[in-house]
């Protein structure tokens, strides 16, 4: 015979700790101390979404609430860890059961325990990204695919296709319609990767990163005793950055939270920024709709930016009909500077304007790690980098590596860097490996063969080579031979052809051979703007496309390399330009070892979360800033003014919002730019205008 046993609540401070309506403002105060139940609170920019969460969790603990019936979700275990201690800091108990870190990492403990349920034991191993593209290759293999004979998807772009059928739970068909429509020919060869590779990790009882979401939410939803552990286990969930949320993560916590509803979700969906990475707005616009018993919390007291700055990021967001409605106010002063519009008349005009207003701020005491320069894309700080440099102004770009120094910039300059130097082996190299069937080993072999045709002539060396005239001397001198190479008659297609390669080799290397004709004929070398262009169509794109997961992004970029290269008249000029920025950080008053102040470039979307004394936010044109591809739709243009607004709200004192009224395009000339739409939805009293005067 059974008995019941009544476990009473862990002792608690007789008194309450914290005087919580002292130490948070009257819209904080409301969200934390709320009855049970569903709630959505939305935090604008600056409003201190993180002390609200914070002093929740500490306000569930001080009214009894066992840690353990706590479950904490976050974006980074690194967010976790500093609410956590910022708890400890508050109240004298111990929370070290709260389940506290991001979605997978949850996951990862769940399935731990009972994992087994799916036929995977407590011992499964988690495959990083080099161990799922591997074991994806090893698939392809065993699947009789050869990546050297057809363009096959490799492992990491098929890793990428997974992981959005995963977290957008979007069927296989659909997605490469949506964002890979050039595979659908191989959608047969894919669907049965893909199954192989989930029957590949069941037997060697391995996991990628997105089975510890989808792995787990399958457990919960096949195995109902699981589920109901779990839910009578957390009986407050709380869950920061909720519009970053995607399909399987609200799935998630909607499962968990099922019975007691005591579900907290902040976020800001004016901020919902992500949804090329599988982000669904919809989760956060939704949460009264899934929830309709939810208390609404909005807290929009900026501690942030000045309110002139305010005023402009409210202005930029009313036009979007997908949103709850909030309105930024001010706690810091007013500011006799309101944010500027300047209009350049192209891109590098822009950049000089911005390199001399960093100036003239570091001479006003601004530190230039207190100033940001934000984008679109990564493409457009390209003159912006250039400018910087000439002018000796240190940088540091948070979006990721240096425009010049990308892979695919790389990929493709070698061509030219081979065609101006044709015993250049690093650039020879890196060149003919982009062929298929074509390794290191090969390679090595192609170079000594291309070394041995070109034998001691003289006739053959390229810009610069030693006992030469200078290239860009002789392009002086020989208009007609621009690249600076001392014979016109020398062909390297003809060379190329005589060099013997494999069977699966012979196709592409045909195809370099016509292409290196093609941009050289004769040994005279085409502007770098066409040699680039006939590269990427030639050779470049079905590669873009088998190997980079966002190649659409590259591609743009390429393009932009293209129309940047239109202002330089010959290779050794444009070359020149490229080592001055790849080599910059080599110059010892740029060392960042030793000054470790530098100004920050950063798309906007790695800039979510910063902020600084000063922002700038460059290309603001229809096509720019939206982007081209965002104006097909009404949620793609939403989403982009969304950006806008992350954009303007990472100022907290001086704010310039810039946009050239040319462009340089590859190939078509110069582009007239509108304006944004943006710039034009702002009320023209809340900004000024800058009327440029050229000296």
């Amino acid at each position: 015979m059974s008995r019941e046993y009544t476990l009473q609540p862990a002792p608690r401070a007789s008194s309450i700790n914290i005087d919580y309506a002292a130490e948070l403002n009257e819209q904080q105060f409301a969200a934390v101390t709320a009855s049970p139940g569903p709630l959505l609170v939305i935090a604008g920019a600056g409003s201190g979404k993180t002390r609200t969460l914070t002093y929740r969790v500490a306000y569930l603990l001080e009214n009894g609430i066992d840690p353990r019936n706590i479950l904490l979700l976050t974006f980074t275990n690194k967010a976790a860890r500093q609410m956590l201690e910022r708890v400890a800091n508050l109240l004298p108990v111990d929370a070290s059961g709260l389940w506290g870190g991001t979605f997978h990492s949850i996951g990862n403990r769940m399935l731990r325990r009972h994992g087994s349920a799916l036929g995977y034991s407590s011992g499964f191993t988690i495959m990083d990204r080099e161990d799922q593209k591997d074991l994806i290759d090893t698939v392809v293999a065993a699947a009789g695919i050869n990546p050297k004979e057809i363009r096959f998807p490799k492992g990491d772009v098929l890793a990428e296709i997974f992981s959005f059928v995963i977290n957008t739970e979007t069927p296989i068909d659909a997605l490469l319609a949506e964002k890979f429509p050039y595979f659908l020919p191989l959608l047969e060869q894919i669907t049965d990767v893909h199954a192989r590779y989930e029957k590949k990790k069941k037997n060697t009882n391995s996991m990628d990163f997105d089975d510890l979401l989808e792995k787990t939410l399958r457990m919960l939803k096949e195995h109902e005793h699981i589920a109901d552990f779990y839910r009578r286990q957390f009986q407050f969930i709380l869950v920061d950055e909720y519009q970053d949320t995607n399909k399987i993560q609200a799935d998630f916590i909607d499962t968990l939270a099922s019975e007691h509803r005591n579900v907290m979700v902040v976020g800001d969906d004016a901020q919902s920024i992500y949804s090329w990475r599988g982000a669904n707005f919809k989760n956060i616009l939704a949460f009264p709709e899934r929830y309709p018993d939810a208390q609404v919390f909005k807290i929009e007291l900026n501690y942030r930016s000045v309110p002139e700055i305010l005023r402009v990021a409210n202005a930029a967001i009313t036009a979007n009909v997908k949103q709850f409605r909030k309105e930024l106010a001010a706690t810091r002063p007013s500011n006799a500077m309101r944010p500027a519009v300047v209009g350049l008349n192209d891109g590098s005009e822009q950049a000089r304007f911005v390199a001399q207003r960093i100036l003239e701020l570091r001479d006003e005491g601004i530190a230039l790690d207190e100033i940001a320069i934000l984008y679109r894309a990564h493409y457009h700080a390209i003159e912006l980098q250039l400018e910087l440099s000439r002018r000796g102004i240190p940088y540091v770009i948070t979006s990721g590596v240096r425009f010049f120094e990308q892979a695919h910039v790389k990929d493709v300059t070698s061509f030219v860097r081979f065609v101006a130097n044709p015993r250049d082996e690093v650039a020879f190299k890196r060149m003919v490996k982009l062929l298929p069937g074509i390794g290191n080993k090969s390679a090595d072999n192609h170079w000594r063969a291309w070394e041995a045709s070109l034998g001691n002539s003289s006739a053959v060396a390229g810009v610069g080579d030693p006992g030469q005239n200078d290239g860009a001397t002789d392009a002086a001198e020989n208009p007609k031979n621009p690249a600076g190479i001392t014979d016109p008659g020398y062909n390297f297609g003809e060379l190329l052809r005589a060099i013997p390669v494999g069977a699966k080799s012979k196709k592409s290397w045909e195809q370099l051979a016509h292409t290196l004709d093609e941009i050289a004929p004769g040994g005279q070398a085409n502007p770098p703007s066409e040699m680039i262009t006939s590269i990427v169509e030639a050779i470049y794109d079905d590669y873009a496309k088998a190997n980079f997961t966002n190649y659409e992004l590259r591609r743009e970029d390429l393009n932009q390399l293209a129309a940047f290269a239109r202002q330089f008249k010959d290779v050794p000029e444009f070359l020149s330009q490229l080592a001055l920025i790849s080599n910059i950080d080599t110059e010892p008053a740029l060392d960042q070892s030793t000054d470790t102040e530098a100004v920050n470039l950063s798309s906007v979307h790695q800039a979510k979360g910063l902020e600084y004394h000063t922002v700038f936010v460059i290309w603001l044109t229809d096509g720019m800033f939206p982007s081209t591809r965002s104006l097909e739709t009404r949620d793609a243009i939403e989403e982009e003014r969304r950006l806008f607004y992350v954009a303007i709200t990472r100022a907290r004192d001086e704010l310039y919002l810039t946009f050239p009224h040319m462009r340089l395009s590859g190939g078509f000339g110069d582009v007239f730019q509108r304006p944004s739409r943006f710039l034009k939805e702002i009320p023209t009293n809340l900004v000024e205008d800058w009327q440029i005067r050229r000296q």
